[in-house]
């Protein structure tokens, strides 16, 4: 959505500078290497870097209009917005485009599951929508990967927008939903992520809750404790959906969308029941409940059954999440290490159990940003990676000790636990000892770069 100056002003409250040579219409971006002639550049600042340094660059490429900090930035005869925070402008600018779209948005969040759902959402979607979907690529899940999302839509174009959402700090849901609006929001569970920085459950609830702040229809996992806790303070009735057997502990007050196996799907709907027969060719338990989720989400959006049912065999996992790579040796790798929480990493195990060959290795990094619990939520781990019964486990990254504790602790025998230092030592590790059609699965925090391992195995 393109905004024009005066547009743009009233969105961020901005001073202007030279507003003369405005540009019809502002057309932001934020990288100085993509800048196209006519475009504005607008100047974030980081940890380790402030693009304020690069006005003068953004110029001599073909900006035509700045969104500054620093008055200083300036480049005399080039428009320039001065605003207080080009962060929270960025999102001002995505919010002020929201208001001028016509379309509906799907926002997903929670504390695992989120780009998989998103996947699986966008493939069901396309069934009404086709092209017209405009997704987040990859992970691009806080304020300026909303905020791009927001401003690269098209009435012309689009008809749905589908966000992710993540938070890394308390609050941070409601900030991105202020400015998305969303219609529908997807929560898929709420976890143990990032407790270090949330500094409490408490405020790691109230942070995803914030998807409905703005009073999106709630679709809510029906095995998430804080979800039956805090969806009667909804207005809108919620679309529950779940991957399992039914029980008596399911809500089914509402909609309800549950698989359960991977070759049936229930809909619940006040006193109807109807069943139909799927081919859900996804891994895992946890995957499944995403995939119940993306079923919810195309019912909220007037696909028939008969059209999801003919879809599902389609769908497909996006990289790095339970992604199966076969190597020349006859090893079979399973590489989801995209990231990892403790409910991940054991909905991960649970798949991985369910593999047929004739040894399992568990290759375990440590996860991140757990806070205090951290070396308790590690030592269980290691004995759900015990229970599953993996044949061997290789441990690393800072809470290495705690997963082997935990592993041993749970009966798997000191010496089918192996340590190890760096990725390089793990690939040897596993080219020297796995044997063809063995599996190895890849688990384990982003900061570890498990891919490396892949890499290394592959040549």
């Amino acid at each position: 959505m393109k905004l024009t100056l005066d547009e743009s002003v009233a969105a961020t409250g901005a001073q202007v500078l030279d507003g003369d040579a405005a540009p019809a219409q502002l057309d932001v971006v934020t990288d100085t290497r993509t800048i196209a002639p006519g475009q504005t550049f607008l100047a974030l600042r980081g940890e380790h870097f402030d693009a304020h340094d690069y006005t003068r660059q953004a110029v001599e490429r073909g900006a035509k209009l700045l969104i500054v900090e620093d008055p200083g930035a300036a480049v005399p005869g080039t428009t320039t917005l001065i605003v207080q925070s080009t962060l929270q402008a960025y999102l001002d600018l995505g919010g002020a485009a929201r208001a001028q779209f016509r379309g509906r948005v799907l926002a997903i969040t929670g504390s695992a599951g989120k780009t998989t759902t998103k996947a699986f959402a966008a493939q069901l979607l396309a069934v009404r929508y086709g092209d017209r979907i405009l997704a987040s690529p990859a992970n691009e899940n806080n304020e300026i990967g909303v905020s791009k999302l927001l401003l690269a839509a098209d009435n012309d174009k689009h008809d749905l927008l589908i966000l992710e959402m993540g938070a890394r700090h308390f609050g941070d849901i409601e900030t991105l939903v202020r400015a998305a609006r969303p219609d529908l929001g997807i929560l898929t569970n709420v976890g143990d992520a990032h407790l270090e920085i949330m500094g409490s459950r408490e405020r790691l609830e109230i942070t995803k809750w914030g998807l409905f702040s703005t009073g999106a229809r709630a679709i809510l996992n029906a095995r998430d404790v804080t979800s039956i806790r805090r969806a009667p303070s909804l207005a809108k009735p919620s679309h529950w959906f779940f991957a399992g057997e039914v029980g008596g502990d399911i809500p089914m007050h509402g909609r309800v969308s549950a698989l359960s196996g991977s070759q049936h799907w229930l809909e619940i709907d006040g006193d109807r029941d109807d069943a139909y027969t799927i081919d859900a060719r996804v891994p895992g338990l946890h995957n499944r409940a995403n995939l119940a989720a993306a079923i919810a989400a195309a019912r909220e959006h007037g696909i028939e059954p008969k059209q999801i049912v003919a879809a599902i065999p389609q769908i497909e996992l996006p990289h790095g999440r339970y992604e199966r790579i076969a190597l020349e040796s006859g090893v079979v790798l399973i590489y989801d290490a995209y990231n990892a929480n403790a409910a991940g990493m054991m909905a991960a195990l649970d798949a991985f159990a369910a593999e047929s060959a004739p040894r399992r290795i568990a290759l375990l990094a440590s996860m991140a940003e757990l806070g205090e619990g951290a070396a308790d939520l590690h030592r269980r781990v290691g004995g759900h990676a015990a229970a599953t019964k993996v044949d061997v486990m290789l441990v690393g990254g800072e809470f290495a000790g705690e997963l082997a504790l935990g592993a041993r602790s749970a009966g798997l025998p000191s010496e089918r636990i192996v340590p190890f230092m760096t990725n390089e030592q793990a690939a040897k590790w596993v080219r020297d000892h796995a044997r063809a059609g063995d599996a190895v699965l890849l688990k384990g925090s982003r900061k570890y770069k498990l891919e490396e391992i892949v890499e290394e195995l592959r040549r």
